[in-house]
């Protein structure tokens, strides 16, 4: 039995946690980080409602590596993608997600100010 990647044993080093690599960027999960929130974390444009995998928004494309499941999930998934809100992801993988473009900031102080010269 295969145990999962953020598991150590007594007097061991623990193991590296896996790497995420994107269309836009590669970066390393953090320890008790789901997927989504990891790429919301990195800038990356994902849908997401129930965090808890009911609702399936948040499904991606898995190119490449494996993820896990703690509970099946409820919503439907192909056998190419991946729930990012509650899948446990078990060593590096490649996955079909892009960061988001940049968007004005609504809360920037100059957003609606008056730019027309007079």
């Amino acid at each position: 039995k295969r145990l999962p990647e953020i598991f150590t044993a007594p007097n061991q080093t623990p193991h590296a946690m896996p790497q995420i690599t994107t269309h836009s960027t590669r970066f390393t999960l953090q320890e008790g980080e789901t997927l989504l929130e990891a790429l919301e974390r990195t800038g990356h444009a994902v849908e997401y409602q129930c965090r808890s995998g009911y609702c399936g928004s948040c499904r991606v494309k898995l190119l490449s590596g494996s993820v896990t499941y703690r509970e099946c999930p409820l919503a439907l998934i192909l056998p190419n993608e991946i729930l990012t809100c509650c899948c446990t992801v078990i060593e590096d993988i490649h996955i079909d997600c892009h960061q988001s473009e940049n968007q004005p900031d609504l809360f920037e102080p100059d957003l609606f100010a008056d730019n027309s010269g007079k």
